[in-house]
């Protein structure tokens, strides 16, 4: 049997909608139960669609990650079902879009405790368990963006250049350990996310977009085969994060702030 048809837990953040959902659906295809959470109602809601579609066990919790406790509260709810987490997918993220100096700290603040602080405390809780036993694998979602600076996204690029490095620098740690860390790299998916960040109206938020499905499938594909990372998605963002990487700063800035200015402004 394939391993990633054999039965497991996953834990999967952000997985009330968009790629989150997408990969908790893939994972329940492939043969894991699930714990889904996110801070919305709709979980519940999404939680049950997915055991109704696939048939493993699933179960919702409600949660708001950008509070310590929280995430403490998460871990233990993982871990009340008496079973390993095989698979911690930390997926839950934010973005906020608007110059910097026009929007609210609160709201950068809050995209850095979810995006930043909560990805390093889960990824914690997962590490230390899954070194004592042996095994296990972690998939954290970063995104094209983390290869440059972003104007007017700037805190979510530098968010996820961070998390796309903590991803890679950890997983260098953990060699010969038995686990595994892979960051997974969107570019633009169609999501909720262009709506709640308030990026809409711009060229990033117009344009094509991945479908969440596919960028859930590359995933977790790289995740079971082990792979660092992946460039999720359309042949374009593969091109755009080369070509980025090569770029100096001041000439892939210009080109992202053209994305993701808004068009009236």
């Amino acid at each position: 049997m394939d391993s990633t048809k054999q039965a497991g837990l996953a834990l999967v953040t952000g997985a009330s909608t968009g790629i989150g959902l997408s990969v908790a659906r893939e994972l329940a295809g492939r043969g894991y139960d699930v714990v889904m959470a996110a801070e919305e109602p709709q979980i519940h809601v999404a939680a049950a669609e997915v055991k109704t579609a696939h048939g493993t066990d699933v179960r919702a919790v409600q949660v708001d990650l950008t509070r310590p406790e929280e995430v403490e509260h998460l871990w233990r709810e993982a871990a009340g079902t008496g079973r390993p987490v095989d698979v911690a997918v930390l997926n839950a993220g934010v973005g906020v879009g608007g110059t910097f100096a026009d929007t609210h700290l609160d709201r950068h603040l809050g995209l850095v405790d979810l995006n930043v602080r909560s990805t390093v405390h889960l990824a914690k809780l997962a590490v230390d368990d899954m070194v004592r036993r042996g095994s296990g694998r972690i998939l954290v979602t970063a995104s094209i963006a983390a290869v440059a600076p972003s104007p007017f996204q700037a805190t979510y690029a530098a968010s996820k250049a961070f998390v796309h490095s903590f991803a890679e620098g950890i997983r260098h740690e953990l060699q010969d350990t038995g686990v595994t860390v892979t960051s997974l790299m969107p570019g633009p998916t169609d999501t909720e996310f262009f709506r709640r960040a308030d990026l809409l109206d711009t060229p990033l938020g117009q344009g094509p977009k991945d479908d969440p499905d596919d960028v859930a499938r590359d995933g977790l594909d790289a995740l079971f085969a082990g792979k660092p990372h992946v460039v999720a998605g359309s042949m374009k963002n593969r091109a755009m994060a080369e070509i980025a990487t090569h770029l100096p700063d001041r000439l892939t800035t210009k080109a992202f702030a053209a994305q993701t200015k808004k068009k009236d402004d």
